[in-house]
């Protein structure tokens, strides 16, 4: 895998959505882009805080790895919510030409194997 990865936890129906429309518009759970103004994303080592923070009880979850080579819109480092731990927010609708791979949360383990995230 290369450093140049990140990854959002996504609905499958909203994943779904995305492909028919050509981008992904939703920022976190139960949150859009408008809403916040940016789509949560975290590194290979953030995921599975998120999944256990923010997503547990939840089903049918999936995991977009997002190549940001495959875009050159806006991609922030930043602290998350009271924290000094930066994660990378982006600032527009995510091209699913950027997903380079969608992945079962039950294979989360395998995903992340090698990426970083322990």
């Amino acid at each position: 895998m290369t450093a140049n990865l990140i990854y959002h936890v996504a609905e499958r129906a909203h994943w779904r959505d995305a492909l028919a429309r050509g981008a992904y518009d939703r920022s976190t759970r139960e949150q859009s882009l408008e809403e916040v103004g940016f789509i949560h994303c975290s590194t290979p080592a953030q995921v599975r805080g998120v999944l256990d923070r923010y997503y547990e009880g939840v089903d049918d979850l999936v995991v977009l790895t997002i190549d940001v080579d495959r875009f050159d819109d806006e991609l922030r480092y930043e602290p998350g919510h009271g924290g000094a731990e930066l994660f990378p927010h982006l600032y527009v609708a995510l091209p699913v030409s950027a997903v380079f791979s969608v992945t079962d949360v039950s294979e989360l383990d395998a995903l992340l194997d090698g990426a970083g995230g322990e």
